[in-house]
């Protein structure tokens, strides 16, 4: 957990995050490592509502089993410190309620949810669940990064029947499936990797992917459409006491449809401590602060040469550890209404496509953001909070402190402490909850099988047309297991079928 910021601030061609930045600004992180995702995130493990679950169409005891599954390796009950049980009574103190104590369930109110960081601060991923497999009945290849699908065209609907790949030193290798009308390949590369590789395979808007000379397989246009991102906006509190190192735990799931969550300590800035030296000391490591750190970071992207970067850390380096102390309250959207559209920017897999999110696109979307702002305000200011805030510090002052913070390329406006409107536009971060792109409905049907060809599917978050809950993490580990056992279930009926023929 402590390393959490010291991962996504890795630029380094082995880093397990991939840093891009949307067309609309905003900073943030795909993942490139074994376990996705839930290797680079915050953490916080927390199911989908039971009404998403059946909107979705999924079968609700199915999905529930298939929860369980996951949460017996990865999830735990996180032990709360002071300041995460502050922002809880903070919580409840002004209304958002009941106390709903800790679940994973989605519940209107006050909750402690799950964390994939255990007891003692280590973290378990989407790969731990790999001790479920049967080693003869699966190949994992590592490094081994895809670059296209390969179809046969030739009958009336074009098949799915291959994978291109490049090894750790780049070079090509094909892999075929097996004879056998069952055999299919799941394409599982996430909502920025999924749509890409259907275009680059020749499955996507026409006019585009002919605009790179791409082949086309199947004239889809919904191809990476709907690209939806959950908008986040932060209020940084400095603290006049000690506060503990936590990521996201709590959270207050409001009636107006904003998620309230809060985290602290060093994931903002890792105190200065004394080196073996006498006066040496070791370089800081300053969190969400680091000028090599996508979000919160004081230079900005276009600018972080590394002697920009070098600056920049000396200079904090001189500052007090008590200007860094404290947390800061978030809020972020549900949903969200507002989407937009994913293209390619070359042919290389491993480049970052485009992507536009239209963060605040929709009038909804704000007016969430905005009520999210105003009851985080209730909350520094309620008793249950007033040992981890200066009592002579006002939201206006807050609100100019933090955007004050680079967290993006947008520009900022003299009235952002003073319309929360323009702050939210202002300040928008992400949250890494970005989903669409192979939406259900649109690029896939209900059982995920891509529309318009065979022998394919697309299993991942790139489907949800809606983020799932208050963090997606869960469901998507759920989706897994649940879209596996209905797969097995149906080749072993159909298996059952042919030999009583």
């Amino acid at each position: 957990m402590t390393h959490f910021t010291a991962t996504l601030a890795d630029t380094s061609a082995g880093s397990p995050a991939q840093r891009f930045v949307s067309e609309d600004g905003v900073i943030n992180s795909r993942p490139r490592v074994l376990g996705g995702g839930s290797c680079i995130n915050a953490g916080f493990y927390t199911r989908a509502s039971d009404e998403y679950v059946l909107d979705v169409g999924w079968d609700l005891e199915a999905a529930k089993a298939a929860y369980r599954w996951v949460e017996d390796v990865v999830a735990f009950h996180p032990e709360l410190g002071p300041w995460q049980a502050a922002l809880q009574r903070g919580l409840m103190e002004v209304g958002v309620a009941p106390d709903n104590g800790f679940t994973f369930d989605h519940i209107d109110g006050t909750k402690v949810g799950g964390s994939i960081f255990d007891d003692k601060g280590r973290r378990h991923t989407a790969a731990d669940l790999l001790r479920y497999a049967r080693p003869e009945g699966i190949d994992l290849l590592l490094r081994a990064r895809v670059a296209k699908i390969l179809f046969n065209v030739g009958g009336a609907r074009s098949v799915a029947h291959g994978v291109v790949f490049h090894d750790s030193r780049g070079r090509m290798h094909k892999a075929y499936l097996n004879t056998g009308r069952r055999n299919e390949i799941i394409l599982s590369a996430g909502a920025m990797g999924s749509p890409q590789l259907l275009m680059l395979s020749g499955v996507g808007p026409a006019d585009h992917l002919r605009s790179f000379n791409i082949t086309l397989v199947l004239n889809q246009s919904a191809v990476g459409q709907g690209m939806a991102d959950n908008p986040m906006n932060a209020i940084f509190v400095p603290s006049p006491s000690p506060v503990e190192v936590s990521l996201i735990q709590v959270v207050g799931i409001t009636h107006f449809g904003s998620y309230i969550e809060g985290a602290s300590g060093s994931n903002w800035a890792n105190p200065r401590h004394q080196g073996s030296g006498g006066n040496r000391r070791p370089p800081r490591n300053f969190g969400m602060f680091s000028p090599q750190t996508g979000q919160l970071a004081t230079v900005p992207p276009k600018q972080r040469t590394p002697e920009a970067i070098a600056r920049a850390t000396e200079a904090m380096s001189q500052l007090d550890d008590s200007v860094f102390r404290g947390g800061f309250i978030l809020e972020k959207v549900l949903g969200p209404a507002s989407t937009g559209h994913l293209e390619l920017r070359n042919l290389n897999p491993d480049d970052n496509p485009a992507v536009t999110f239209n963060y605040f696109s929709h009038p909804e979307d704000l007016r969430r953001c905005v009520e999210g702002l105003t009851l985080i305000e209730r909350v520094i200011q309620s008793k249950s909070f007033q040992n981890f805030t200066y009592p002579y510090f006002s939201l206006e002052e807050l609100l100019n402190i933090t955007a004050e913070f680079p967290v993006n390329l947008l520009p900022r406006h003299d009235n952002d402490s003073k319309s929360l409107e323009q702050f939210c536009k202002d300040t928008v971060m992400t949250i890494w909850h970005y989903h669409g792109g192979c939406q259900v409905g649109r690029v896939v049907d209900a059982e995920y099988r891509v529309l318009g060809v065979d022998a394919l599917r697309v299993i991942d978050g790139s489907t949800f047309n809606a983020s799932p809950g208050t963090n997606p993490q869960a469901t998507v580990m759920m989706l897994g297991r649940y879209m596996g056992v209905k797969m097995r279930d149906e080749r072993v009926r159909a298996e059952g079928l042919r030999r009583r023929k």
